[in-house]
């Protein structure tokens, strides 16, 4: 009977081309073989790109930065929670801060991607050889774990194991993770026949070595900033590799979320040195859901939920900011944030003016007022009117712009014409051509593909009309996000934002997530996950390793 093998610690890249490896001596007696499995010299770097609030941000630790008022350098600014209690800590640490001090803490300006973050590697990473030096190397830490861990530390094993290799006698054998993406029943994908994975396409993948990394960002600055940050680190990857003296020209990016227009930014400046790139619930031609954080607060309930998931949304509120002073003194100036608005693509229009009346003793609906019909960012500029997405005196709590309402309009102007440049001339309609997209469309989570604002008719004579409504003016600010109105001077109505009205994952509405559709290779519609958990669904995961090894069949 032959000696129990157990693996070793990954090889180390050398100078020189060779790998290195360490190991303990140990007694005769022990008879248990160690094994190192030699990469391949020919290597494909996969890049997971998180979306806006996936990436850890620490105060500047770099004199070039300015300085955070309310943090110390190197102190956390920002790290989504790990696991329900962590949650619960965030929720009530968040919902304890004044708008003033949230506008302190994130001010984009001041902070840079923390490396520190928590990585929770499961038990048995060590059989497999996976370190936690090497993963924190690779930028495991710039992300949020909860959200990217089990996409990272699954990619990582799953891609560098494709065989199952036997006796010289025995024939060899695909391992059960890749049997699981070839038998995969196509409708989990949301597609009725797939060209399926096939051995042959797995030995052409299992010819390539595949490092895993991730790469943070400072999410409250521009996606452009972001995108040089992320052209910088593939660059440095490849030169790392090549400097190995190994054979490495390109990577493959896996994107989330925001994730997705920092990659697409990026990939228009280098497209030769991306394969491909897998793209997940990105919002590619927005989301209202943007413009209803920003002007009422963040939504805690969802027509799609139970009593667990709205006590989860509720936390998610505290979090982000359930009223429009937490939400507009951190978004607000945020260039980042605003490039999540719908853009100039984005189906129109999308925010209407809704009035209820009672026929009959029957309450009825209509739409009035419909916007926007021309420029979206018109709509963003406008500070006057009652449905205005910023109200620039509740923008600049912390004094950022000295107390004066005009510097912080002038702020919020610089913010939206930086969205208007990224949109209109650093995306356009681009998409690198070799990629893949998915996106959510579950009646069970839904989203918000249109913003109301409804009110009920007072039956005091008033006709409204899209022209009185567009005229009124606001008279103050209800709760849950209302909006006190007043109509030709004499009519008082209460705005109360709808809820989501599309299905979606529960952030990205489906016709923003199928945006990419006819300019990449194929988009997947699919249900059955959440916006911020989708890299924790099942069939996903399956859906990315397939994508992957069809993107390195694009390989000469």
């Amino acid at each position: 009977m032959a000696d129990p093998v157990r693996p070793l610690p990954n090889l180390i890249p050398q100078s020189d081309g060779s790998w290195t490896g360490q190991t303990m001596l140990t007694p005769t007696s022990f008879t248990t073989r160690g094994l190192f499995t030699m990469p391949s010299k020919k290597v494909v770097p996969v890049i997971v790109v998180p979306g806006i609030m996936g990436s850890n941000l620490r105060a500047a630790t770099s004199p070039a930065r300015r300085a955070n008022k309310a943090l110390n350098p190197g102190e956390e600014a920002w790290r989504a929670p790990n696991g329900t209690l962590a949650g619960l800590t965030a929720a009530r640490l968040w919902k304890a801060r004044s708008a003033k001090m949230r506008q302190q803490i994130l001010d984009g300006a001041t902070l840079e991607v923390d490396t520190r973050g928590e990585i929770d590697l499961p038990g048995d990473a060590g059989s497999y050889g996976t370190s936690m030096e090497e993963v924190r190397k690779r930028g495991w830490g710039e992300v949020h774990w909860d959200s990217y861990g089990k996409l990272l530390y699954g990619l990582s094993i799953c891609l560098n194991r494709t065989f199952e290799e036997h006796a010289p006698d025995q024939p060899r054998v695909v391992r059960r993770h890749w049997k699981d993406v070839m038998e995969c029943d196509p409708a989990r994908w949301g597609v009725r026949a797939i060209d399926h994975v096939t051995e042959q396409e797995l030995e052409k993948h299992a010819d390539y070595h595949y490092p895993v990394y991730a790469c943070g960002y400072n999410w409250l600055e521009s996606c452009e900033d972001s995108a040089n940050i992320l052209r910088d680190r593939i660059q440095k990857i490849i030169a790392f590799w090549k400097g190995c003296r190994h054979d490495c020209k390109q990577v493959i990016l896996v994107t989330h979320s925001m994730g997705g227009l920092v990659a697409r930014a990026c990939a228009k400046q280098i497209p030769d040195q991306i394969l491909g790139i897998v793209h997940g619930v990105m919002p590619a031609l927005g989301a209202p859901v943007c413009y209803r954080r920003i002007a009422c607060g963040t939504e805690a309930s969802s027509p799609g939920n139970g009593k667990i998931a709205d006590k989860e949304a509720e936390c998610v509120a505290d979090i982000l900011g359930s009223t429009r002073e937490a939400t507009m003194a951190v978004m607000a100036t945020s260039p980042g944030a605003l490039q999540l608005l719908p853009n100039h693509l984005y189906p129109q229009p999308w925010l209407h003016v809704y009035i209820v009346s009672q026929v009959n003793n029957k309450d009825t609906g209509r739409d009035v007022v419909h916007l926007p019909t021309e420029n979206p960012y018109d709509l963003y500029r406008d500070m006057a009117s009652w449905y205005r997405l910023v109200d620039p005196t509740l923008a600049d709590p912390a004094n950022k712009y000295g107390g004066s309402v005009l510097k912080a309009t002038q702020g919020i102007l610089n913010a939206i014409d930086n969205a208007e440049r990224f949109h209109r001339e650093m995306l356009g309609s681009y998409y690198h051509p070799n990629s893949y997209g998915f996106y959510g469309a579950d009646p069970q989570h839904m989203s918000f593909g249109a913003v109301r604002w409804v009110a009920r008719d007072p039956k005091k004579g008033a006709v409204f009309t899209e022209a009185n409504l567009r005229k009124a003016a606001q008279a103050g600010y209800g709760t849950s996000g209302s909006r006190r109105v007043r109509v030709e001077q004499r009519t008082d109505l209460q705005f109360i934002p709808a809820r989501q009205d599309a299905a979606g994952d529960g952030t990205v509405p489906q016709q923003s997530g199928a945006g990419p559709t006819g300019k990449v290779r194929q988009v997947f519609e699919m249900r059955g996950f959440d916006h911020q958990g989708a890299f924790n669904d099942d069939a996903i995961l399956l859906l990315t390793r397939h994508l992957i090894v069809k993107i390195v069949q694009t390989l000469p």
